[in-house]
């Protein structure tokens, strides 16, 4: 039973379940069979498993397969990111109104059965410490979106835990300053390169203005993106940290970053064919030009994003590593530097 349990557990959870799965687990059992409580034990279920001493038959099978299989989690060595990067465990600012553990578990309960924004939103602002704590945990960090499934329906969340990381001022950076400044000198830059059909593609498209860019034949994205895109020409894709990578093209840099998803398509279709689990951005629309929705892909899971421009995604898309403590794709950890 406990095999079949534990083969369960991780084929819904991942490698590494969270602590309160197990506990579910364990009071499932002695609910369907009283006889195996434990009379001695405060919980009835220590005997499967014990959340204080992370002990009991669902823990030693779990830690026996775990010693048979590879992980695998978003994270890589640490000492292969940037310092102050995504991986980084912050010391946290923000401590108003924050909730202990118990109380964060009865908030999540709470969350997962209401549909008020406003509760939503509060509630998970109240579990900011615990859910950081979450993330940083590598026995917690591969369920967040499992403990915290409303991220997948609720737009604003990962800029709210970004700007209770770093600040409103931080959080605003890229939006504020990319259309201001940084996207005219990338476009610069980009026309000093040795031409190749999708540059010149992308230097056309990120020049266009939005009434221009309908007009255009095959624009390659709208130009807020394909700027964007144009920094993979000046920062090429390079292979990083200890083990050896293969260098890739631009255009299949690209595809480590955004996917275009034409919209009469199944989108879930998609996300059990795609093998990449580096969070990136699925673009769904009539074509790259006239994107409808924008998602960011996390775990083979679609967090919406909060608002509809391409550069808003963008921006959500590094704010999610950093909320989430997940690393960059290893072909784009150049974008990564860049942007903090």
């Amino acid at each position: 039973m406990v095999n079949i349990l534990v083969a369960h557990m991780m084929e819904t959870e991942g490698r590494v379940p969270h602590r309160l799965t197990k506990q579910k687990y364990g009071l499932g059992i002695i609910t369907l069979f009283p006889s195996l409580r434990d009379p001695q034990g405060r919980t009835g279920y220590e005997h499967f498993y014990d959340g204080q001493k992370n002990t009991g038959f669902l823990s030693w099978r779990l830690k026996t397969v775990q010693r048979g299989t590879r992980p695998s989690g978003n994270k890589e060595d640490p000492k292969t990111e940037e310092k102050g990067g995504p991986l980084l465990d912050r010391q946290l600012c923000y401590q108003e109104h924050q909730l202990d553990n118990d109380q964060s578990v009865e908030a999540i309960s709470l969350m997962n059965h209401t549909s008020e924004r406003e509760v939503i939103m509060q509630k998970m602002k109240a579990t900011f410490e615990y859910r950081q704590r979450l993330v940083h945990d590598p026995e917690g960090s591969t369920t967040i979106l499992s403990v915290f499934p409303r991220f997948l329906d609720t737009k604003g969340l990962i800029f709210q835990d970004f700007t209770l990381l770093f600040g409103s001022e931080t959080a605003s950076r890229l939006l504020e300053r990319w259309p201001t400044g940084f996207k005219a000198k990338v476009i610069r830059l980009g026309e000093t390169l040795t031409p190749t059909p999708l540059l010149k593609r992308l230097l056309s498209s990120a020049k266009q203005s939005k009434e221009s860019s309908e007009a255009q034949d095959s624009p390659e994205w709208d130009s807020d993106i394909s700027s964007f895109l144009l920094l993979l020409h000046l920062l090429s894709p390079q292979a990083s940290g200890r083990k050896k990578i293969q260098r890739i093209s631009i255009s299949q840099a690209i595809d480590h970053l955004v996917v275009f998803h034409k919209a009469c398509r199944s989108i879930q279709e998609h996300l059990e064919l795609e093998e990449n689990r580096q969070p990136y951005i699925l673009a769904s629309g009539s074509s790259k030009e006239a994107i409808s929705h924008y998602f960011i892909v996390v775990d083979k899971k679609l967090i919406p994003c909060q608002e509809s421009s391409s550069l808003a995604a963008i921006d959500e898309l590094f704010k999610v590593h950093f909320v989430f403590s997940l690393s960059y794709d290893s072909h784009c950890l150049s974008l990564g530097v860049m942007y903090f």
